[in-house]
């Protein structure tokens, strides 16, 4: 199996790649868990799930891109959450971005994120076509 990493530039301080791809049979995109608490300009996105969400996916696209897919691509995700009373919502914003083809999924409550501004963390796979 070839292995390769997407590094990041922050990532970096934080001994993680955003990617991990492998080939053999097919290339598979191990993609670690991304954030959207701020704007790509820095702006805060503290308190507001809608947009953390929208933000979130903004920066696992771009790694997809980086590895050659799209977030169609996506085979399964863990979506962490800061409150389980968010999960609906989730479901909602996920359903509008996926359409009818949804990833395998699961989506966890957790007690708290490494900044505390964070509201959810997404890490998943996908499988290059």
């Amino acid at each position: 199996m070839e292995k390769s990493f997407i590094t990041g530039s922050w990532q970096q301080t934080r001994a993680f790649s955003p990617a991990v791809i492998t080939k053999g049979d097919q290339t598979i995109v191990w993609v670690a868990g991304h954030t959207g608490a701020v704007t790509e300009d820095g702006s805060s996105l503290a308190g507001d799930f809608d947009a953390q969400f929208t933000e979130t996916f903004r920066n696992i696209e771009k790694t997809l891109v980086q590895s050659g897919c799209k977030l169609a691509d996506i085979v399964t995700m863990t979506v962490f959450l800061i409150d389980a009373r968010y999960t609906t919502r989730m479901t909602e914003l996920r359903a509008k971005l996926f359409g009818d083809n949804f990833p395998a999924s699961a989506a966890i409550s957790v007690s708290g994120f490494a900044r505390p501004e964070v509201m959810l963390e997404i890490q998943c796979v996908a499988v290059r076509p």
